[in-house]
């Protein structure tokens, strides 16, 4: 029997990745550790290492083909002693699951670095996936079938996100009719449920959220003259980012909370640590310190000072975190990531700036591994270099905060009765009203102002 090679699900929220290319043509010999195929998700471009030796009898889903679902079969591999071409027969009607189902070996998504793991091989697994020349914790799919109610052995298949979204709305997601490939349940099915659409018989539908129907593309384009504008099509990252910031304000309560900080001793001790920092033999400083950097440390210091800020909503329990794990938007082309400086209370203003500029150029590339992006209790935003003065930012599920920072500029402010000159900066605090209540987020953005304003206080 053929060992199946299916698209795997590279991140908690991916549905769809592209098929960017094959490394290996059918008929050719395959060892564990060769890289098989190359996958776009939206956040990265990932390798596919085989981990069984055979032949690639088949393959069905071809090399730049885009949006391929999850879970999907894309190649057949021959194991030893085979017939290829009786394996490549097989492609149109796989044996061991249907197309829409997934590997049963079930892995765990890694959020943290864990030293290099060998792969392990599932049913019906062919290939693990690792991201530029490093092994990373990745999942070759995950086992979503439940058994429901009155139907026995029936499996109902789901994505993650789609299981979450159903959670959240309080809908059992197998009463929820799946639209995706054999019936899976994914997103729109289940933001479908929500805006009344008829379920399974039998169901119960408790408490969902009312949504306005969003008006059709056909409707929208009838607006605008014929040729008056291009149609681009949504890539995976900007369908992403719209699923989750959407997610975001309809299940997070947000409340904001604006401070002016007072960044004149900031901008002077940034001069004087950039001035001292040491060189190398063809002058380059070892470090070179922004603003941002000293926000970062600020936020992180801050959730140590109000622990009650440092937390995580769950349904069940909340997530009281011991270390700040500070997340950063890093614009990247058609959209953002957001990088995660983990431990960032421990760390020196110039460790900090290092590694901003390393996640920023391979966000940029889209090196990023997973566990550099994933997870963080809060996040900054800031678009004070486009010279925005101040903003709120949409809080990046399942983060509890997010802080948005204007430009620093010379306003005038009173002091001791007299105006005088200071060099300003605005931050908004969005905070999740679940997790963090009205007092602890201007408790917080409170201790920040403290520690920005005395940038001294940050290394005692």
């Amino acid at each position: 029997m053929p060992i199946e090679i299916r698209m795997p699900a590279l991140s908690p929220t991916m549905e769809k990745g592209n098929l960017a290319r094959w490394l290996k043509k059918e008929g050719e010999r395959v060892k564990p550790g060769d890289i098989i195929a190359e996958i776009e998700t939206d956040k990265a471009t990932m390798e596919y290492e085989a981990v069984d030796e055979g032949t690639l009898a088949k393959i069905v889903v071809p090399a730049g083909t885009a949006d391929v679902p999850v879970n999907q079969l894309i190649a057949l591999l021959a194991g030893e002693g085979e017939d290829v071409k009786a394996a490549a027969a097989g492609a149109g009607t796989p044996a061991s699951q249907p197309v829409g189902a997934v590997p049963s070996a079930k892995a765990t998504y890694a959020q943290t670095p864990s030293p290099q793991p060998s792969p392990q091989r599932g049913e019906g697994a062919g290939s693990v996936v690792r991201e530029a020349q490093s092994r990373s914790p990745l999942p070759a799919g995950e086992r979503l079938s439940s058994k429901t109610p009155g139907e026995g052995a029936d499996r109902i298949f789901s994505s993650p996100l789609a299981r979450r979204l159903a959670r959240d709305a309080n809908i059992d997601v197998a009463r929820i009719a799946g639209s995706g490939p054999h019936g899976r349940v994914i997103a729109r099915d289940v933001e479908a449920a929500q805006s009344g659409a008829p379920l399974r018989a039998g169901s119960m539908q408790v408490s969902a959220p009312m949504s306005m129907q969003a008006p059709s593309d056909e409707k929208i384009r009838a607006l605008f003259a014929p040729g008056s504008y291009e149609v681009v099509p949504h890539d995976n990252i900007r369908k992403v980012i719209a699923q989750r910031l959407t997610m975001s304000k309809q299940t997070i309560p947000h409340f904001y909370l604006t401070v002016e900080c007072d960044i004149g001793r900031l901008l002077s001790a940034r001069e004087e640590i950039n001035a001292a920092a040491p060189k190398d033999k063809n002058g380059a400083p070892a470090y070179k310190l922004s603003v941002n950097d000293f926000v970062i440390k600020a936020l992180a210091l801050a959730l140590q000072k109000v622990p009650e800020g440092n937390v995580t909503w769950t349904e069940g329990a909340m997530l009281w975190h011991k270390y700040s794990d500070v997340g950063v938007a890093v614009a990247i082309p058609g959209g953002l990531i957001t990088p995660v400086v983990r431990h960032a209370e421990s760390k020196s203003l110039s460790a900090i700036s290092n590694e901003m500029k390393d996640f920023a150029a391979r966000a940029r590339t889209r090196k990023l591994k997973p566990e550099e992006y994933l997870g963080g209790a809060t996040a900054i935003s800031n678009l004070g270099m486009y010279g925005i003065t101040e903003f709120s930012a949409v809080i990046n599920p399942p983060q509890a905060t997010i802080l948005a920072v204007g430009k620093g500029e010379e306003r005038a402010v009173a002091c001791k009765g007299k105006i005088e000159a200071a060099m300003m900066m605005t931050v908004t605090l969005s905070c999740d009203h679940r997790a963090v209540d009205g007092a602890v987020g201007a408790e917080l953005v409170s201790a920040f102002k403290g520690l920005i304003e005395n940038p001294v206080m940050m290394v005692v």
